[in-house]
């Protein structure tokens, strides 16, 4: 009796969990309205603010000097650009010196502290910006000329005090993973990103990040020992009652390459699991005002433990219904998750071939097919991920696990300028 009890609550649990995950996917999509009001609006041509743009660099030398090329090229005409670099990586400082010394609108920072980590690098630079406007960007970025004149419309026109824009991971055909990888950034800031900021508490992506520079200096910054620097801000942020606003157009979004290894992959979303754990027991979100804030921001710190054990569980859990002799009301229950998971699938695949149209990318009969096939492994993949989270947290192990770049996701007609040394 006991166990169809504990059987049928995971299961109701599971299926919960599962159902509330696909709507908060879905939620770009419910209506044309609310698709068309997820974007930016068309700038007016006038250009009130000025940016400073933050580009923290470690041992990147082979994607930084085409990074700072394109955000050369913006169209806006009041900014500057702050690499910043580590008195111990004499290449990375390399480049950035020569792009220096190439234009006047790119200055070089140099962090010194013994342990480096992009907060603390971002905290360095941030008594030296002169802009408006503090943006932030990844050294391997690939970003659109015009954003910056978007971004500047947005602020003025809804008072914001930060605009979230779009991120995109690219190339999703370099392996299995990487195809999931690029539909989980898919999903995140073309839709579930705008249920945050509507409902009041958001969790900030790592870059294409915008905050007004006196907000930031308010808030001192970014937590140098947080490993999910961007979350915790927007945490902060959000529990003061800041305007955020979070703005989509595959045109304007800044590009990006997935981890080039399994391994690399496991870092990253080890490093991502444990900022949300850190983030989670500062209790900065029970400032929020409102219950179902507190409520949204408890479960989506937890989100990422939560939706990887789900994804090892929802199979076993159909496994011992089948196995073990359960009435059969409680085994109908345990195959409830399974039918969410199916709906996510195939809400999956209708993705794929959005973000394929979206970004004029070529999305073959293969990579649907490695979707469907691949998606336990990634779920096993992010289940070993949450356990090393909460491993090294417990040893007190806060060390920055860089995630490297090779430039998988520049296309062929801009490629990486071959005067950067490899």
């Amino acid at each position: 009796m006991l166990t169809s009890v504990f059987i049928a609550a995971v299961s109701l649990a599971l299926f919960w969990m599962a159902a509330f995950t696909l709507w908060w996917q879905m939620h770009a999509w419910r209506t044309p309205e609310v698709l068309a009001s997820t974007r930016f609006g068309r700038p007016d041509g006038d250009g009130h603010l000025s940016f400073s743009l933050l580009l923290p660099a470690r041992h990147e030398q082979a994607v930084l000097d085409h990074t700072i090329q394109r955000l050369l090229e913006s169209t806006h005409t009041d900014f500057e650009v702050i690499v910043i670099v580590g008195h111990d990586d004499p290449e990375t400082t390399e480049v950035a010196e020569r792009a220096a010394a190439r234009d006047p609108r790119v200055r070089v920072v140099v962090d010194t502290h013994e342990k480096k980590n992009k907060p603390k690098a971002m905290n360095t630079a941030l008594p030296h910006c002169r802009g408006d406007v503090v943006g932030v960007f990844d050294a391997e970025d690939q970003v659109h000329p015009e954003l910056l004149a978007h971004v500047d419309h947005a602020f003025r026109t809804t008072r914001a005090d930060v605009v979230q824009g779009g991120v995109q991971l690219i190339n999703f055909h370099s392996s299995w993973y990487s195809l999931r990888n690029c539909l989980e950034y898919f999903f995140w800031f073309r839709s579930r990103l705008h249920l945050h900021a509507q409902k009041g508490f958001i969790p900030l992506g790592g870059n294409t990040v915008f905050v007004r520079t006196d907000v930031l200096r308010e808030a001192e910054g970014w937590d140098p020992d947080c490993l999910a620097e961007d979350c915790d801000l927007g945490v902060r942020l959000s529990s003061v009652g800041k305007k955020v606003v979070v703005a989509y157009d595959s045109d304007m979004v800044t590009r990006e390459e997935t981890p080039g290894s399994l391994m690399s992959l496991l870092k990253q979303r080890t490093r991502w699991n444990q900022g949300f754990l850190q983030v989670y027991r500062k209790k900065d979100w029970k400032q929020l005002p409102g219950f179902g804030q507190r409520l949204l921001a408890r479960y989506t710190l937890m989100t990422p433990f939560m939706q990887a054990f789900s994804g090892v569980i929802i199979p076993l859990n159909a496994a011992v219904a089948l196995l073990l002799d359960v009435p059969v009301g409680v085994a109908f229950l345990t195959f409830l998750p399974l039918v969410t998971a199916a709906v996510t699938f195939v809400f999956e695949v209708v993705g794929l071939h959005d973000f394929g149209k979206q970004y004029g990318l070529k999305v073959r009969l293969v990579h649907y097919v490695k979707l469907i096939v691949g998606g336990p492994f990634y779920q096993v993949l992010l289940a070993g991920a949450a356990i090393r989270a909460v491993w090294r947290e417990q040893r007190g192990r806060n060390d920055w696990e860089l995630t490297t770049h090779v430039g998988a996701h520049l296309t062929a007609a801009e490629p990486i300028r071959e005067d950067v040394p490899a």
